[in-house]
């Protein structure tokens, strides 16, 4: 923690030592709430009152007399059982004004896993959370100092894929540029399936389905997949997010790494070949060492045939992403929209340091959560408990399309690539109206509307269900992107004016501050901290809400009057505060621009 808490933590662990505290405790330094005195409080009291068998009220009034006050710190006062700081505005202020920059990288990959959608349509709606979610968490991490791969799983030998490649054959279709090719493609799996709900159908088209499937399998029909795979690809672009390398199921099973692991699973007393009962012939391990509370804690791994499960690939693959299995080889793939060069797993590759992360987080819904149990125990009987420690699920609850579940099969989706072009159309009627006369109005509807989508998905809490309704996601009012990006235009629009009548020089008289800049500063200085929580917790919504305070904040500086008139004007300020302010100003603009980019969101200089 840097900024104004440092110091303050620092100055009271120094007041608990000198107090004979010595046992390590939590300093948490907090803004005093707007009815009490001071800006900055501590309430370390209450964490001591057994320890010293003294009241709160007490051992503050000890603390605060063995205070050394950092600098800045004018006075200290006792509130209760509460240390309270109060910061002198010439010393706040300009701690609000450093650099908003990335942290310093630290040790350690990890490696966040997301969209793995399955390459046999088009993305719907449902999909929007994963990839708003995946995207900004590694966005998230990156800045706040961590080595981050980004990985998208292509499940290229399952049984969806199959079915899609088995439909154009079956019906006979050859593709015309009509439309969108994944869109096309799902078109003939949705028909597929209705055809399918016909008992006797199902059982005369089995047999081919799974000729295509086994064809799959040994990597005949790749061309056809990423055919399909580009397709979506461009969806993703158009959502912002992007990727760093792309891993083939079918590569984790034609270089081996499938039998390497059971063949390391097998090594360990948890895994074994039943010869009588229901698991007879087959590969099996007991996870009720791992797992509480299973019934039946035996997990199939390869069948009586021979054949592995879904489950056996998975810790295959999670094996490779935490560097306990190597071999995967990798080529340029194509270059993504930012330039970003996007690599893929392939058998005529080479090797290159992807995977061996010592973190993983995978972005999955919360209906996958035992799958990602099984993965843990995995790792957990191998006897790496610490990468199990470090294989995160990064669990998502489901989103409802207008109350109803999505499905695939039956057809009842709204499209991703949809919701993009509806939020775009709805993003220009509303500048239309707003600013008609605005340059650049089309490119500046695709980043709001862009930006309303991904910011529903990720502005509540993942554990939360997100109900997708048209009127909430593309509401371009209260908790969305289009107020965010508001509070920049407006500040832009401000250093704009500034820029153009001479302004922008004024240097700034930092003793001319008023509780006004106080709270602006204040609300500028939590971004840091935000940021962290953000990557501890592993979710973007705590982000997604310091953007919403500080616009708040920002707006309500703006807003600000006092007997009728402006309280905060800028450009018409005294010389030496209106330095300040324009200061400030910047500063707001800066921040809310990085903290939408950690989210995926464009910010407009004018809307």
């Amino acid at each position: 923690m840097t900024g104004v808490k440092a110091p303050l933590q620092q100055a009271v662990a120094q007041a608990l030592e000198a107090l004979g505290v010595d046992e390590p405790l939590p300093i948490e330094i907090q803004e005093t709430p707007p009815n009490q005195p001071g800006d900055y409080g501590t309430p370390v009291a209450f964490r001591l009152t057994r320890l010293l068998r003294k009241a709160p009220p007490q051992i503050a009034a000890e603390l605060a007399e063995k205070m050394r006050p950092p600098e800045g710190v004018v006075r200290v006062e006792v509130a209760g059982g509460y240390v309270n700081f109060f910061l002198d505005p010439a010393w706040l202020t300009p701690a609000a004004l450093q650099p908003v920059a990335p942290a310093p990288k630290q040790g350690g990959k990890v490696l966040v896993e997301h969209t793995s959608v399955n390459p046999n349509k088009e993305l719907h709606v449902g999909h929007l959370r994963n990839v708003a979610l995946g995207d900004a968490i590694a966005r998230i991490l990156d800045f706040a100092g961590r080595e981050v791969e980004v990985l998208n799983y292509i499940d290229d030998t399952g049984r969806q894929s199959a079915e899609s490649l088995f439909a154009l054959e079956h019906y006979g279709l050859v593709y015309d540029g009509s439309k969108k090719y994944d869109h096309w493609v799902g078109e003939a799996y949705v028909r597929l399936h209705r055809e399918m709900k016909d008992e006797e159908a199902k059982a005369r088209l089995e047999p081919a389905i799974r000729a295509v499937l086994h064809r799959l399998e040994a990597g005949e029909l790749r061309d056809e997949i990423e055919k399909l795979l580009v397709a979506q690809l461009e969806t993703m672009w158009g959502l912002n997010a992007e990727y760093d390398v792309l891993v083939w199921e079918s590569d984790i099973v034609r270089e081996g790494l499938l039998q390497r692991a059971l063949a390391l699973l097998e090594q360990t007393p948890y895994v074994s070949r039943p010869t009588e009962g229901k698991y007879a012939g087959a590969l099996v391990m007991d996870t009720s060492a791992f797992i509480e509370g299973m019934e039946d804690p035996y997990l199939v791994l390869l069948r009586s045939d021979g054949t592995a499960t879904y489950t056996a690939k998975d810790i295959a693959f999670q094996f490779w992403k935490m560097g306990l299995l190597s071999g995967l080889r990798f080529r340029p793939f194509t270059r993504q929209p930012s330039g970003r060069e996007l690599y893929t797993s392939h058998p005529e590759g080479e090797p290159m340091p992807f995977g061996g992360a010592q973190e993983t987080i995978n972005v999955i819904d919360v209906r996958q959560s035992y799958p990602q149990q099984v993965l843990r125990a995995a790792l957990e009987a191998a006897g790496r408990h610490d990468l199990a420690e470090g294989a995160y699920h990064l669990a998502y609850e489901t989103v409802l399309l207008e109350g109803r579940p999505l499905s695939g099969r039956k057809g009842h989706t709204v499209s991703v690539d949809e919701v993009l072009e509806e939020a775009v159309r709805r993003a220009r009627v509303v500048i239309a109206e707003k600013n008609p006369g605005l340059q650049n109005a089309d490119a500046v509807a695709r980043m709001v509307g862009i930006g309303a989508v991904r910011f529903a998905m990720v502005k509540t809490e993942p554990k939360k269900q997100i109900d997708f309704r048209w009127e909430q996601a593309l509401s371009f009012e209260g908790d969305a992107a289009p107020y965010l990006q508001y509070a920049h235009a407006r500040a832009a629009s401000i250093l704009r004016k500034a820029e153009a009548e001479g302004l922008a020089d004024d240097e700034p008289d930092f003793s001319r501050a008023t509780p006004y800049e106080v709270e602006l500063a204040k609300a500028l200085l939590r971004f840091e901290e935000s940021v962290q929580k953000s990557a501890e917790l592993k979710t973007p919504h705590v982000l997604a809400q310091y953007l919403l305070d500080l616009a708040a904040a920002w707006n309500a500086y703006y807003n600000a009057k006092e007997d009728g008139k402006p309280a905060t004007p800028v450009l018409t300020a005294e010389e030496g505060l209106r330095g300040l302010r324009l200061a400030l100003v910047a500063q707001v603009k800066r921040t809310v621009a990085t903290g939408l980019e950690l989210l995926g969101i464009a910010a407009p200089e004018a809307m």
